[in-house]
């Protein structure tokens, strides 16, 4: 009850405000973009967007999130190689608005650039598996499987492929 809160999203909502100037103005930069998507899933994130209590987003907060993969989708086609970071920020914001098919391919862009990295791998079959697309789910099963010492496959593929029939398992990644 400090108001911290509000103090943080009104920070935040600056950042959006300072991205959207830049993304006018140079429409074509790639960095504008990445910082708009950086500066919107922020302010889904803080004060009365995302109830911390429930963990979960609010009506604000999914709008925000939704502005978020509009702006990702945007730098996806400035850029050659994206940044694996702000692909994990794009497959959260697409898992909480339980778009999963988007979830996977952000994850898919985030694992790619990571292969020895299982976390990817898992975060990206959940979702395939969420978003119905079984031969991804079972590759990217197969490759993160691979990645993670021998006693703890049993337990990780059960996780994943929980997804299957509960696709908010996805959105915990």
């Amino acid at each position: 009850g400090n108001g911290s809160g509000n103090a943080q999203t009104s920070v935040l909502s600056s950042q959006e405000k300072t991205a959207i100037t830049a993304t006018k103005a140079s429409p074509s930069d790639p960095n504008a973009w990445a910082s708009l998507v950086r500066a919107r899933w922020e302010n889904a994130s803080a004060g009365t967007n995302y109830n911390a209590t429930t963990g979960s987003f609010t009506t604000a907060g999914k709008k925000e999130l939704a502005n978020t993969t509009v702006a990702w989708e945007r730098y996806l086609t400035l850029v050659k190689a994206p940044d694996p970071d702000l692909a994990i920020l794009a497959a959260r914001a697409y898992g909480a608005l339980a778009n999963y098919s988007g979830e996977a391919s952000a994850w898919e862009i985030q694992a790619a650039a990571n292969p020895t990295s299982p976390k990817g791998y898992e975060c990206l079959a959940a979702a395939a598996y969420a978003a119905k697309q079984t031969r991804k789910g079972d590759l990217a099963l197969a490759k993160a499987l691979a990645l993670v010492p021998q006693l703890s496959r049993t337990q990780l593929k059960s996780a994943i492929i929980a997804a299957k029939t509960t696709p908010t398992v996805a959105q915990s990644c």
